[in-house]
Parts: structure tokens; sequence; C-alpha cells
């Protein structure tokens, strides 16, 4: 099945696909944009409306339900009407969930939104992966793959940024949002890049996907609860303890700034040495810089943005390594099963955690993430070095690649060089 697969990818990297795949990257870019500004925007304009931090959280969690809709239902879309109109019938759902946005603050009303965005925004990502990796021969895809993470954790802060220059008493941010995702449709709409064949109908067997990779498996879904808490949780803790607009801005700042400063020297360390090594010196800087953020709450701003800097860092990290770990355990029949369990995984616990911070937000207060990412992060670290014992290494395939663990793994696993 792989190999039908490699054997009809597209055409090699002419200057022309070249500008096509830039297409998708760029697109994904601006998509990034009005997600960071809605992601800092939500919590903001609730605690300035005078709701309860607990809306935030719920809501936070509904975009993570969508999320596992859209994990489920992506490879049927693809298979349906194909990636380019996939992308833009998604994109369309962002536009309108951010518009929906605008009508005024309706707790309620902007739960079915968020639901909404999160099964486009996922669906969207997982579209835009599967295209390029069947878009670029193996010889550059790791660089292209990299490129596309970077562009998008770089739009991430853009929009971050954004938070400080809106008006966040009338619909300016969503209708910002909802601008960028449309020019994010410009360059997909006229790109002349042949869409890929749809996906083959993948299996889910988590039983399975644990004997290939216990660590990896685990690992996925430590990552999605440390990085919904840390990265979803913040600007809600932030505004509830009296950050301003623009502080809060700051503050979500600093975490694609840490994904893109750390990870690639863990990574370069990961593929010399046992993963495993190193995802447990992660997991352990997570659970650290989360007592760090425990007790330095509420001190000057620069000192929290030098913690998140290295919090939301090492959360990314733990994905990253924890994928590559699994592949390099794997083999080639067991790699789209394996592939497809984690991202059921990385998607049920991105909904669970949360949902648990906002339940401990109602009883405990805004605080609670902080303990919450630090037991996970404590609980994953002595689980792998428990593996570390009890399970022989695997050879490094060399294969990691810097991801940030707000975003899903591709349907496709990476494919072999």
């Amino acid at each position: 099945m792989l190999d039908r697969r490699h054997d009809s990818r597209a055409e090699s990297a002419t200057p022309a696909s070249l500008v096509a795949i830039a297409s998708i990257i760029l697109s994904m870019a601006l998509v990034a944009v009005g997600n960071g500004l809605m992601f800092s925007f939500i919590p903001v304009r609730l605690g300035a409306a005078g709701f309860s931090p607990t809306w935030a959280g719920t809501i936070l969690t509904g975009l993570s339900a969508g999320g596992i809709a859209g994990c489920l239902l992506t490879g049927r879309l693809i298979r349906r009407v194909g990636h380019a109109r996939a992308y833009m019938v998604l994109s369309a759902l962002i536009v309108l969930s951010n518009t929906a946005l605008g009508f005024g603050v309706d707790p309620l009303w902007w739960l079915a939104a968020r639901v909404l965005y999160g099964f486009a925004i996922c669906a969207l990502f997982i579209v835009a992966q599967s295209w390029l990796n069947h878009a670029v021969d193996n010889q550059i895809r790791g660089r292209v793959m990299a490129i596309f993470y970077v562009a998008y954790v770089i739009g991430l802060g853009v929009g971050y940024a954004l938070l400080r220059f809106v008006d966040i008493e009338n619909a300016e941010a969503p209708l910002i949002g909802a601008v960028f995702t449309c020019l994010s449709m410009l360059p997909v709409g006229m790109t002349r890049l042949k869409p890929p064949p749809a996906p083959a109908t993948s299996s889910i067997a988590l039983r399975a996907a644990w004997r290939v990779s216990p660590v990896g498996l685990a690992g996925m879904m430590a990552a999605a609860g440390l990085a919904m808490l840390v990265t979803g949780f913040a600007p809600i803790h932030a505004t509830a303890i009296g950050y301003s607009q623009e502080q809060v801005a700051t503050l979500l700042l600093a975490m694609p700034l840490g994904t893109l400063l750390l990870q690639i020297p863990l990574g370069w360390v990961s593929d010399r040495t046992d993963r495993r090594y190193v995802l447990v010196a992660a997991a352990v800087i997570v659970a650290l810089a989360g007592i760090v953020a425990i007790r330095a709450d509420g001190a000057p701003l620069a000192v929290m943005v030098a913690i998140y800097i290295v919090w939301s860092g090492t959360s990314d990290a733990v994905y990253s390594l924890a994928s590559a770990h699994a592949y390099d355990r794997a083999g080639k029949d067991d790699l789209v099963t394996l592939a497809s369990s984690m991202l059921l995984a990385w998607s049920v616990a991105g909904f669970v955690a949360p949902g648990i911070g906002t339940v401990l937000t109602g009883f405990y207060g805004t605080r609670s993430f902080m303990y919450v990412v630090t037991a996970i992060a404590v609980i994953y670290a002595v689980f792998v070095a428990w593996r570390l014992v009890a399970a022989r290494p695997a050879p490094t395939s060399g294969s990691f690649a810097p991801m940030s663990a707000q975003t899903p793994l591709p349907l496709e696993p990476p494919a072999e060089s």
C-alpha cells in the first residue's frame, strides 16, 4: 500500500512545483495568524466582560472536542471531495466560526463556534500535511515539513502579537481572524500543484500501537495534555490575575519562541542517542518549569516570559520526540496503523486534559492547570525512565522534525528515504 502511494507522488521539485508547495505553506501560515489571534482574544474578552474563567476553559475544551471529530472524519472527507475542495470547505468553516464570534459575547454561542472551529482547523491541518507529504520527494521532504511547521509556529506568534493592537470591545479581532483565513485561500486556490490521491482507509488499533511503542503512544497523550493546558490556560490565568491585554499578548508570544529555540537542539541530541533519555530530560524540564511557574506566579512579566519559553518549548519537544521514537520502533507494516492510533490518542488527550483543568479551575482557581501540567510531566518522565530499564533501545532513524503539539500528526506516516 505504501509503495503504491509513493509511486503516485507528485512531480519532482521543479521551480514551478516549489512555488506551489510554498503556496500551501504560506496559506497555513496565514491561517495560523488568525488562529493565534483568536486563541488569545477569547479568554481576554470573556474576562473583560466579567465571565468566570471556567467559561474560557469550557470553550477551550469544546475546541478540543471538535478536534476529535476532525481527526476521525478528515480522511473520509478527503476521499469524498479531494484535497483542494476539502481545503476550501474547511477554510470556509473557519471563516464562519470567526465571524460568529463578532455578534457579541455569548459563551454558549462562542462554545458552538469554537467546536466548529476545532473540527475545521484540525482537519485543515491534516489536509495540508497530507498534500505536502505527497507533493515532495523523499530527499527534501524532511526540510519542507520542517519549514512548514516553523512557518505555522511563526504565524501563531504573529497572531498572538496582534492582540496588543486590537480593540477587544468590538468585532475587530474576529473580523481580522476571518480576513487572514480568506487570504489563506488565495495561494491554494491559485496553485497548480496536482492534488494527491485520496489516503487509503486506515485502521485504529491502540493495543497494537502500544505494543509497537508504549513510550510513543503515551508521549502523544502527554504532549497533547501539556500543550492544551500550557497554551490554553496561560491566557485564562493571566487574565484572571489582572494581566493587561498587552501583557497577555507578550506572555503568549513567548511560547512559539520557546518552540523554535528548544526543539532543534533537543532533536539533534535525540538523533545521536536513545531518544528516551532526551524524552526523560524534556519531561523533567517541563515538571521543573511547572514548579517554578507555581512559585513565581505573579512575578514580573519578564520572569514569567522566561519561564513560559522553557515550559512551552519543552512541552512541544515531548510531542516531536515521542513521534520520532514511535516511528523508530515501527516496522513498515505498522506505520499507517501507528500513525492513525497516535492521532486518536493525541486528540482524545487534548480533550480530556483541558476538561480536567476546567473542572479544577471551578474548585481551586485558574492556577490549577500548573499542578496538572507538572503531574503529567512527572508521570511521563517516570514511565519513560522505567521503559529505559524494561526495554532495549531502538535504532534511531535520524528522522526528528520540529513540530507543535497544537497540531495533529499527518494521516500518513513519514515516508522512508
